[in-house]
């Protein structure tokens, strides 16, 4: 297992090496790109309530997390296991601060940053439940993912569908399931999230609160190209995919792509809870271990 972990670690240190123009596209703020990025960015606001707050990005690749939340006012330390995007985004203004981080082995201290916020990294990690109990320790407030979604869980239809076809024609399951087994170019095993996966991640540890909230997108290889930019035509489709999605996804014909997640080590204020029930975040508050209470 040692040797698989390095493997893809190297792999992800190297990723950004060969691909300089993608910083340049994602600050063009007229672009698709950004526009996609920002959408889920903007799930974030609920928690800007407080000026100054300290964040940590974790897999910032280059640095577009750290970027849009200075843009909103708050301190924010960029990571990721690789300095190639970082750097140069340090080198050119686009972040104040970057450090070099693994994030199952983060190095700074408890309760070191009010948030940490991690955007579809979390399942590039070999390791993810490491990764998430690292940042619940460096956070002092609340831990956010925003991940691609696990069907076999999330979908009750899937899990039907699974579970019929394990019993009637095994064989069937990956041909209607595609991409149950799915690795990235990159060398990762694609590992997704569901909201009960995150909810027994607080409950077990005694948190107080968890938030979810589902989010569609669409990505087309033509984004790669640098026409994208400030194609009219192109930018319809994007939004008319994106907008049908999430007609299905309401009337629960099909799942959310993508979830955000906030797990809260802290209860947080009336506001915040305001801020997120009307942005559409399904708030859940968590009991107490009967067996712990008072010791």
């Amino acid at each position: 297992m040692s040797d698989f972990k390095e493997l893809s670690y190297n792999s992800h240190k190297e990723h950004y090496k060969d691909n300089p123009d993608i910083l340049g596209r994602l600050k063009r703020k007229s672009s698709i790109d950004y526009w996609r990025h920002e959408r889920m960015y903007r799930l974030l606001t609920p928690l800007l309530n407080r000026k100054g707050a300290k964040w940590l990005t974790v897999g910032d690749g280059l640095g577009t997390d750290a970027n849009w939340l200075q843009g909103n006012g708050q301190s924010v330390v960029a990571s990721d296991i690789s300095e190639y995007g970082l750097k140069a985004a340090a080198e050119g203004g686009y972040i104040q601060d970057y450090k070099l981080v693994n994030a199952e082995s983060i190095d700074f201290v408890d309760d070191s940053f009010d948030y940490v916020f991690c955007k579809e990294a979390y399942h590039h990690f070999p390791r993810p439940y490491l990764a998430v109990y690292e940042m619940l320790r460096v956070a002092s407030r609340a831990v956010v993912l925003i991940e691609p979604v696990d069907i076999g869980i999330q979908f009750p239809l899937m899990v039907f569908l699974k579970n019929l076809l394990e019993k009637v024609a095994p064989g069937m399951v990956n041909k209607v399931w595609k991409n149950r087994f799915s690795f990235e170019t990159v060398g990762n095993y694609v590992y997704k999230i569901s909201e009960r996966e995150i909810e027994k991640v607080a409950m077990g540890i005694g948190l107080p609160m968890v938030a979810f909230k589902g989010i569609n997108d669409f990505y087309t290889t033509k984004f790669d190209l640098k026409s994208s930019t400030g194609n009219k035509k192109l930018f319809r489709k994007v939004k008319g995919r994106i907008k049908l999605k999430d007609f299905l996804s309401r009337l629960g014909v099909i799942p959310y792509e993508l979830e955000a997640c906030v797990i809260f080590k802290k209860q947080p204020s009336p506001e915040v809870v305001a801020n997120m029930k009307e942005q559409g975040f399904k708030v859940l508050s968590l009991p107490e271990n009967p067996y712990l209470e008072g010791k």
